[in-house]
Parts: structure tokens; C-alpha cells; sequence
């Protein structure tokens, strides 16, 4: 579009549009590079009223003119609220009401997006344009309550109140939407034109109050639950409650509003379609401010899911992460159980943990009883505390790693730039740098300098987060660190043959501190390899026992099933873990 032309349109001065139009009759049909807009839709966009009339007196035909997203200059006059402009497009051409953009929004829709009150109250007056949407799978009224748009949702509903059981493609409703978005006056006018809209479903099975459960909007939850207390318990096509939601996506203002001000802490113990409490979703989520709450509001620790879960067996499955070290106790603190340590809730598990009992353990006792169970406390409490000493020693061993590191890297640099044998004065070359041995010596400084190099490198680069992930990073540094110190070794050793004087004496004096220095790195090697070589007799061993006890321990009943299916996944998951726990038991764990 002419640069005048579009500055013309954008003041609105017709005057000079006008003028344009008689000097060069073609700048009317010119359109935006990109959008396609033609100058009736920046006249409409921008409100020039007059501009508006000027355009169609010279082109009539330009109302329905369409731009690259199929819209009319209607489409801009309605999106910006002018409505004199629109009732002046309509007039021209009645016909342009019913056009709709390559996105199916009618001009309706874009006015209800936007909010623009006055424009929607004289298009729902052509009451056929909302008969177009009861196939549409997006509505005005769907975009007007989510955008708070309240006053128009009203007027909707005035016209078309079965808008509000409407749902749009992707099964929400007007209600839906507009808890969600925490758009509250927007809720309080859809309920009071119909409070059955509670009951209303999404594909998943939520229903309005667990959206606003899930997103926090504690002024909705209040406002939903004074007009009908029984939607707190309706639950998900999951089994989920309010507070599941609440506690799954960490809405602890929400929880915290549903459980106290609102009293239903009845639905605290309420299990999931997998058997899972709310203790149970707040400790897989590692939420220890929601853990901790909820053991003071008096939800029960022990509840088993139908994978034989308890809420500590839940968070002892990831040991390592230092939240859940957190939890433990305070898990523990308020009586809370492994699955192992409940006592039986029927006849066949009952007998079926004796029978465990006597095999596996030295001394016949019942699993209830006080004694055991402080003992269990003690040893989880001593568990944690070795898991916690552990990765201590993990990061110690890291640091360690990066300080012996540096230091090779400066002796080989140093080693560098000052070689055996000094520079020759005159040249600045070093002086010994034809013999084979400096060549053999330049060759191992340089390998140990840039593989020390690299360890520091990579050990300030990665932060592991996991045990697991530390343990891997720490064995290949491990590794590489060993072949650096070789490489110095020998990088010291050709050095010292480079300067030595030739001579039978001096020969043998090389191949003297050759073999003391092979044997002494020989004998450290071997020291290590017996140490680590019983460190892996002793987890293998380890696993064969949990292996075997597992085997022997299974159980027929349904629910034992469940409990051993359980033991076999955690067992599994953390042997490595655990196997490195009992080695810290020598005082050391070597890698």
C-alpha cells in the first residue's frame, strides 16, 4: 500500500483520501503487504466513520472484501468496539453479518472475545447469527466467560440460556472455562442462571469445582461450595477428589481454604481409582510443606494403595533426593509404616507374614508389637542418616577429584614451560629437544595437562542432581584422573632419563627408578582391585539374598500380590542404592 495512502487512513482524514483517490483512481484497491487489509478495514479498525462512508460511495463492493485471514472490515469494527462504523457496514450489506474468518469466528465472537458490550447487544438483535453456533465447537459465550466478560455472558443467556450446557471442542463448558481462569462475577452469574451447571462433566470427568481446585481459585471454590456442599464429592473419571487435585498440581492455599475454612476434611482419607490417599500424591510429589500439613490435620499415614504402597514406602523409593530425607521423619514421627511393618487386616495375610517371619527372622515376634516398631524407627533413621553420609562423601570425593586435577594441571604446565635441561640462550630452544626421551617426555606432559584439564572442566560444568547420576560422573572422572597421574609418571621418569649422563651406571640407575616406580603404581592397583573386588562380591551377594528372600516370601492372596509386586519393583529399582549403603558399613565404598 502507498505509504500516503496508508498515513491518510490511519489520521482519517478524508479530505486528503479523497484528493488521492481523484489523482490516481487505483490506490483504492491497494491492500497491506502480508495481512491483505484494504482501506476499508484500517478505516473500520481505527473508528474513521467518515472515512467509512467516503470509501463506500467510490466502492461499495469493498464491504465484503476479505484479508488474508478471511476477515471483512465488519470483522475489525466489531473486534474494536465502533459501533457506528458497524451499523453503517451492516447497512451497506446485510449479508456481511454471517461471513466468518479461516477460523470459523463469526463477527459475534470476535466482539464477545474482546468484551466489547454495545456491539454484542445489537448483534445477538439478528438472533439467527447465535442459531449458527449450536453446531459451532466454539461459542461466543465459551471466549466471553473465559475472558471474564460478564455482561455478555448475561445477554448470551438471556437470548440462549441452553448456551450454558454448551461445550466447546475440547469438552469444556462456559463454567468450565470460566473457573479455570479464576473469572469469578463470570461463575456467580452462570450458577445463579442455573446451579445444576456444577454437575457438568469435561472428557476427563471434571467437573467445574475441580478445576478451580486444581488452579488454586480459592474465591471460586468458596463460592461454588456455599451454593451446593455436595460437589465437594464428586470425583474424576480417576477416582480423584478436590483435594487430590489440590495436592497434585501444589495448591496449598487451596487445600489449605478446603480443609479448614470449609470443614470437609472428611475427604482427607478418600482414596483414588490406584488407592491413593492424598498422603500418597503430596509424598510422590516430594510436597513437604503439603506432607507436613497434612499429618497435623489427622489423615491416615498407614493407607495402603492397590500397588501395596504406604505414603513412606512411597518417598523411601527415591531415598536419595534430599526432600524426601525431609519427609521421613516426619512421616515417622507420626507413626507412619512400610507395608512390611503393618499388622495383618485379614486371616490370609496374617499367615502368610508369620510364615515370613519365622524364616527370615531369628526371633519369633509380632509385627505390631512396641519394641519392633521402635526398632524399625531406629534403623530407617539410621538408614537416612547413612544415605545423607554417603552422598557427603560422594561430593567430597567430587571436590577432591577437581583439587588433584588442578594440581596436575599446573605441575605438567609448569613442567611445560620450564623442560629438562633449560633453553639455549641464543636460540630459545630447549636445549635436550632432539633426544628421544624429552620427546617422550613433552608427549606424556601434554596428554596428563589437557586430561586434567578436561576433568576440571567437565566437574564445574555438570551439577548431578542424583546419587546415581554422581556415581557415573565420579567413575569416569575417576578413571581419567588415574590415566593422567600415568601419564605425569612417566612424563617425570623420561625427564629425569633426558637429564641423566650416558653411562653404564646411569643406565642402570633408569631402569632402577623405572621399577620402583612401575611397582609402587602396580602394588596401589592391586590394593584397589582387591578392595573393589570384594566391595562387588559382597552387592552381589546382597542381591542374591533379597532375590531369594523375595522368592520365598511371595504370597497367594490378591492383596499380597499387590505387596510383593511392590517389594520386587522398589527392591529392584534401588539395589544398586541400597547395596552401596551396606558397604558404608566397612567405612568406605570404593569406585
Amino acid at each position: 500500500m502507498d505509504r500516503l495512502l496508508y498515513q491518510t487512513i490511519l489520521k482519517g482524514d478524508h479530505v486528503t483520501f479523497l484528493k488521492l483517490i481523484q489523482e490516481n483512481e487505483t490506490l483504492i484497491k491497494q491492500t497491506v503487504v502480508g495481512s491483505s487489509n484494504t482501506v476499508l478495514h484500517l478505516a473500520a479498525r481505527f473508528g474513521h466513520l467518515e472515512l467509512v462512508l467516503e470509501i463506500l460511495k467510490v466502492c461499495p463492493d469493498m464491504v465484503v472484501a476479505e484479508n488474508s485471514d478471511l476477515e471483512t472490515p465488519l470483522h475489525e469494527a466489531c473486534r474494536e468496539g465502533k459501533v457506528e462504523v458497524m451499523k453503517v457496514l451492516m447497512a451497506a450489506d446485510e449479508g456481511v453479518i454471517g461471513k466468518v474468518n479461516c477460523r470459523g469466528e463469526s463477527v459475534l465472537f470476535v466482539a464477545c472475545e474482546r468484551g466489547k458490550l454495545q456491539v454484542v447487544k445489537h448483534l445477538i438483535e439478528f438472533q439467527w447469527l447465535l442459531m449458527h453456533e449450536l453446531d459451532a465447537f466454539m461459542c461466543s459465550i465459551h471466549v466471553a466467560a473465559a475472558g471474564g466478560h460478564t455482561e455478555i455472558v448475561k445477554e448470551i443467556l438471556k437470548v440462549r440460556p441452553e448456551f450454558a450446557r454448551k461445550y466447546n471442542s475440547e469438552g469444556y463448558s462456559a463454567l468450565h472455562l470460566a473457573c479455570s481462569r479464576g473469572q469469578l462475577d463470570t461463575t456467580r452469574e452462570l450458577l445463579w442462571s442455573d446451579p445444576d451447571l456444577l454437575y457438568l462433566r469435561d472428557h476427563n470427568g471434571w467437573t467445574p469445582l475441580h478445576w478451580a481446585s486444581m488452579k488454586g481459585r480459592v474465591g471460586i471454590i468458596g463460592e461454588i461450595i456455599s451454593i451446593n456442599l455436595e460437589s465437594v464429592e464428586m470425583v474424576t473419571n480417576h477416582g480423584e477428589t478436590v483435594l487430590h487435585l489440590a495436592v497434585k498440581y501444589n495448591q496449598f492455599d487451596g487445600l489449605r481454604h478446603l480443609m479448614e475454612t470449609l470443614n470437609i476434611t472428611k475427604l482427607v482419607n478418600v482414596q483414588d481409582n490406584d488407592g491413593n490417599t492424598v498422603l500418597h500424591v503430596a509424598t510422590a510429589g516430594k510436597l513437604n510443606t503439603m506432607v507436613t500439613y497434612l499429618l497435623k490435620r489427622g489423615v491416615d499415614v498407614n493407607a495402603i494403595n492397590q500397588k501395596g504402597y504406604t505414603a513412606l514406602d512411597v518417598v523411601e523409593s527415591d531415598g536419595s533426593n534430599s526432600t524426601a530425607l525431609q519427609i521421613i521423619p516426619a512421616l515417622m514421627e507420626a507413626g507412619a509404616k512400610t507395608c512390611e511393618q503393618l499388622p495383618p487386616t485379614s486371616r490370609d495375610i496374617k499367615e502368610v507374614v508369620h510364615r515370613n517371619l519365622i524364616k527370615h527372622s531369628p526371633h519369633t515376634r509380632t509385627i505390631d508389637s512396641p519394641t519392633q516398631h521402635h526398632r524399625y524407627r531406629k534403623q530407617s533413621h539410621r538408614r537416612s542418616k547413612q544415605i545423607e553420609l554417603q552422598n557427603e562423601g560422594l561430593r567430597n570425593a567430587r571436590n577432591t577429584i577437581t583439587i588433584v586435577a588442578v594440581l596436575i594441571a599446573t605441575v605438567t604446565f609448569s613442567a611445560g614451560i620450564n623442560p629438562p635441561g633449560g633453553f639455549s640462550q641464543e636460540t630459545g630452544k630447549a636445549k635436550l629437544g632432539s633426544k628421544k626421551p624429552f620427546k617422550v617426555f613433552l608427549l606424556c606432559n601434554i596428554l596428563a595437562l589437557f586430561l586434567s584439564l578436561g576433568i576440571v572442566n567437565v566437574l564445574v560444568s555438570v551439577i548431578p542432581f542424583r546419587r546415581k547420576s554422581m556415581m557415573n560422573l565420579l567413575v569416569a572422572t575417576h578413571k581419567i584422573m588415574w590415566v593422567s597421574t600415568m601419564f605425569m609418571a612417566s612424563a617425570f621418569i623420561a625427564a629425569t632419563w633426558t637429564i641423566l649422563p650416558q653411562g653404564q651406571g646411569s643406565r642402570w640407575l633408569m631402569i632402577e627408578s623405572m621399577l620402583v616406580g612401575v611397582g609402587c603404581t602396580l602394588v596401589v592397583l592391586l590394593g584397589l582391585g582387591i578392595l573393589l573386588g570384594k566391595q562387588w562380591s559382597r552387592k552381589k551377594e546382597w542381591r542374591r539374598r533379597k532375590e531369594k528372600k523375595m522368592k520365598d516370601g511371595t504370597p497367594n492372596s490378591s492383596v499380597n500380590s499387590r505387596i510383593g509386586e511392590m517389594r520386587f519393583v522398589k527392591n529392584s529399582h534401588e539395589s544398586s542404592s541400597n547395596s552401596d549403603v551396606d558397604s558404608s558399613d566397612h567405612g568406605y565404598q570404593v569406585y
